[in-house]
């Protein structure tokens, strides 16, 4: 597979440094991707990154992930106003095995070969550093015209958020992370970095580096920022990150996010984040176009994605969980759902609590519906609703005014699901 093929018709290149293609036609090169360890766990917005790296290993070259340790303890300017919190090293090492055991879903870190992937910190080789040594060996070779000369920096002392200023460390940001790349070019022969296109001044300035300290030929090469067709933020939704650990983002709520993008861009995201064929992704899209309302593009990125960085199990329990908010599931899948997600379905349904000792003797349903909660705002109403057939505890239909709700009901022990018609949900909370 030719890399830089793959990933032009994959929308996936932004800028690329003159020399790259024959670079890797030449030999088995080595290419990084730096990732901070802010936290322990990546979001979906990292996943460019990886997805770069995944086709850089099928391209039969080695990955690198740079964990930046050092780096991720100062600001980087490229969009950033805010400098950074300095983390500690149990904390880093923590959050650095997280993220590889996520990235091992992408990368083979395994392999014996020679392209097998390769996990670095570069808190590993900046920590030993002395100011005089970073002045010494680095600084004299990058003259201030040139970090200046960078849009990242521009933009900043240009902006009127830069008002503030931008602070020393900040500044000489580029060329900490040019260290990196020095240092990896000379002990793994690495040959490429790989980022986001408001990384481009900072890799430039690896390759400089490269070139003046090292007398040695480096490249750089960058993705366009996604972002979504309405001109907002991609991976943010409105309670935040979306991530890849499913503690903090459900794979059920993973699955809907990528469920529910529009037209424009499923066609854009199938292409960056699965690794489906040209041909076979060209003929979902014009399938897609045919009859859009069955929305098969949106489901097969969501399939790809879920399995990817969850598993197909996880895959199949959000597709069963979907069905249920959406009309099609039955009691024996409500109760077949973890809590997890059970809660992540029903997220933002209205809720009550009920007592706990009185669903134990049972609860007449009417009572349950209009006095012990504000279901329905009447008994009669709730009477009727149910003479129509227009109420369901649990998935299943309400056949009797007449019938008591006792604890057996209850969804793990905890819950009881109404739901009156066809969309409005009530979730009872038995304490």
């Amino acid at each position: 597979m030719n890399f830089v093929e793959e990933l032009t018709w994959r929308g996936m290149i932004h800028d690329m440094m003159p020399g790259v293609e024959e670079q890797l036609k030449k030999e088995i090169t080595s290419a990084y991707v730096g990732i901070d360890p802010t936290a322990d766990s990546l979001h979906i917005g990292h996943l460019v990154g990886v997805m770069m790296l995944k086709h850089f290993q099928l391209s039969g070259h080695k990955p690198i992930v740079l964990v930046g340790g050092a780096t991720g303890m100062i600001g980087d300017p490229s969009g950033k106003s805010q400098e950074r919190n300095l983390l500690d090293e149990s904390t880093l090492r923590h959050n650095q095995e997280c993220l590889k055991v996520q990235i091992a879903k992408f990368l083979d870190f395994d392999s014996k070969a020679e392209n097998g992937a390769e996990m670095v910190n570069n808190y590993d080789w900046m920590k030993s550093f002395t100011f005089l040594d970073f002045i010494r060996d680095i600084g004299k070779h990058i003259t201030v015209n040139y970090m200046m000369a960078k849009d990242s920096v521009k933009k900043r002392l240009d902006s009127d958020s830069g008002a503030a200023g931008m602070s020393f460390t900040e500044f000489t940001y580029q060329l900490v992370q040019g260290t990196d790349f020095l240092h990896l070019y000379q002990e793994k022969n690495c040959k490429l970095q790989m980022g986001g296109s408001d990384q481009w001044g900072n890799i430039t300035t690896g390759t400089e580096l490269i070139r003046k300290k090292a007398g040695g030929e480096a490249w750089a090469l960058t993705c366009p920022l996604i972002k979504k067709a309405d001109g907002t933020k991609f991976g943010k939704t409105e309670s935040g990150n979306v991530w890849l650990d499913p503690e903090r983002t459900s794979p059920y709520q993973f699955y809907q996010f990528w469920l529910n993008t529009s037209d424009a861009d499923a066609e854009k995201y199938i292409k960056i984040f699965t690794i489906l064929s040209q041909e076979t992704i060209n003929e979902l899209i014009a399938a897609h176009q045919e009859a859009p309302h069955q929305r098969q593009l949106q489901k097969v990125l969501a399939k790809e994605v879920t399995c990817m960085v969850h598993s197909e199990a996880d895959y199949a329990i959000a597709v069963e969980a979907s069905e249920i908010l959406f009309g099609k599931g039955t009691e024996e899948s409500l109760r077949k759902l973890d809590e997890a997600t059970f809660l992540s379905v029903f997220e933002g349904v209205p809720q009550c609590e009920i007592s706990a000792a009185e669903l134990k003797t049972g609860i007449n349903i009417i009572d349950l519906l209009a006095e012990k909660t504000d279901v329905f705002p009447s008994k009669g109403e709730a009477r009727r609703t149910i003479a129509g057939g227009g109420v369901s505890l649990n998935k299943s239909k309400i056949e009797s005014p007449d019938d008591v709700i006792g604890s057996d009901k209850l969804i793990g022990s905890k819950y009881l699901l109404i739901q009156k018609g066809k969309k409005n949900y009530f979730l009872l909370i038995s304490k």
